[in-house]
């Protein structure tokens, strides 16, 4: 392979997509001078938030513990990026030669709510959760994975109180005998089941579509929905979602040197899930390493393999499906499909630190 000497590249967000590309450019380029800028010094298991909210695990591991040696770490958060620079909120900036924007999704909560699918907000979760007496109620809005495994977890550490899930259709996301697996599950766990829309939250009461209020006494919001403005302030195309625009190759349609990764790029055939970020690092920084070899850059293409969501402790629902998303009957579930489920977290926690991924 040829090497360009010196070549500095910078990782712009520090989740599954952000710390792959990292390790896996410090293993493939080897006289690349990385650099990974993140607004927290901790990796953030995503896919764990809802156990952090719950306090049955901890889901954020040092950066630094994660980075392979000589990659540096910035802790700030960027303004903006372009023309080969990365201009941090201090007014320091960083060189580039190759970048990889790598923001992920984000949260963008009914007021009134807590959103757990971010850091700050499922610590806040956490501590509101902690501070709930016997008998009060927990209302999750979202009847998504997020929704559900938050749900779930909550009502199996702590059975003295009330739980509902509540969304326009809970657990739409799967179908047959899965669909209804996942629905039973709640309802094992006590887990009250809504199938409606949370319009207004305030003052202890939710307010649904239907005209029917319910008290609640914490309020949790696991929808993940848009993205980071980073692309947008940018100055470069992005999708009706803020998310940017890229080539077949997942380089950036207005900068050659960019390229973005995870949930922040506008993929064809892609959705929001941890599941495609690394694969989608992988083939970014394998293209990165085809061009500095003077050879051509292939084409990304999503391969789904399966959904899952965990129901507590004990128990779990994964759904097959095709390469393109489309769900299969084949489905496992009790402990089976936890661990399954729990597999495929460590692996993609092992795949960030390692920079491996296909």
């Amino acid at each position: 392979m040829r090497v360009i000497p010196e070549m500095k590249v910078v990782v712009v967000g520090a989740g599954y997509a952000g710390m792959l590309a990292a390790n896996r450019v410090a293993r493939k380029v080897r006289a690349a001078e990385v650099t990974v800028v993140n607004p927290r010094p901790d990796f953030v298991e995503r896919v764990r938030l809802h156990q952090q909210v719950a306090g049955t695990a901890v889901a954020a591991t040092p950066i630094a513990a994660m980075l392979r040696t000589g990659v540096a770490l910035r802790v700030g958060a960027v303004d903006w990026f372009a023309d080969g620079r990365v201009v941090l909120d201090d007014g320091t900036s960083l060189s580039f030669d190759w970048a990889f924007l790598a923001v992920g999704s984000t949260v963008r909560p009914l007021p009134g709510t807590v959103p757990v699918g971010t850091w700050e907000g499922a610590e806040r979760a956490r501590a509101l959760l902690a501070s709930l007496t016997p008998g009060s109620t927990v209302t999750v809005v979202g009847g998504g994975a997020t929704g559900i495994e938050t749900a779930a977890e909550v009502a199996g550490a702590r059975p003295d109180l009330t739980v509902r899930i509540v969304g326009p259709a809970v657990a739409d996301g799967f179908t047959g005998r899965a669909y209804r697996k996942v629905r039973a599950g709640l309802e094992r766990l006590r887990v009250e089941i809504t199938d409606d829309s949370v319009t207004a939250a305030a003052d202890g009461v939710v307010h649904l579509r239907s005209g029917v209020s319910l008290i609640s006494d914490l309020t949790l919001w696991a929808i993940v929905s848009g993205v980071p403005d980073l692309a947008t302030r940018s100055g470069l195309t992005v999708d009706g979602d803020g998310r940017a625009v890229v080539e077949a190759s997942l380089r950036s349609v207005d900068d050659e040197r960019i390229f973005a990764v995870g949930d922040c790029a506008a993929v064809p055939g892609a959705r929001f899930a941890c599941a495609l970020a690394g694969p989608q690092a992988a083939h970014a920084v394998d293209n990165v390493a085809r061009l500095i070899a003077g050879r051509t850059p292939t084409p990304y293409t999503p391969r789904y393999i399966a959904r899952a969501v965990t129901l507590g402790r004990d128990n779990a629902v994964g759904q097959f499906t095709r390469r393109d998303d489309t769900l299969r009957r084949a489905h496992v579930s009790g402990r089976t499909g936890v661990v399954i489920k729990e597999l495929a977290s460590r692996g993609g926690k092992y795949g960030a630190r390692t920079g491996t991924g296909a």
